[in-house]
């Protein structure tokens, strides 16, 4: 058996998820899913996003609050 160098795996996965994945401040179901109950961002650690990925879904997720297609707080 041959092992595999988990650094490796886990570039690959990353790598993977950053082509598929486009944030835009429109599509708000798919920001949802990087929000807590509370309309929190998600931390990269809970998200799996790279760090330019990470900076662009704040970025997403602050227009659409500013345009008021998501909330600043939830109860």
């Amino acid at each position: 058996m041959e092992k595999t160098d988990k650094t490796e795996v886990l570039k690959d996965d990353k790598k993977s998820r950053r082509d598929m994945i486009h944030f835009d401040y429109k599509n708000v179901e798919l920001l949802k899913e990087y929000v807590n109950p509370h309309a929190r961002i998600l931390s990269r650690r809970r998200s799996k996003l790279t760090s330019r990925d990470q900076r662009s879904l704040a970025n997403a997720i602050k227009r659409a609050r500013y345009m008021a297609l998501a909330p600043y707080i939830t109860r």
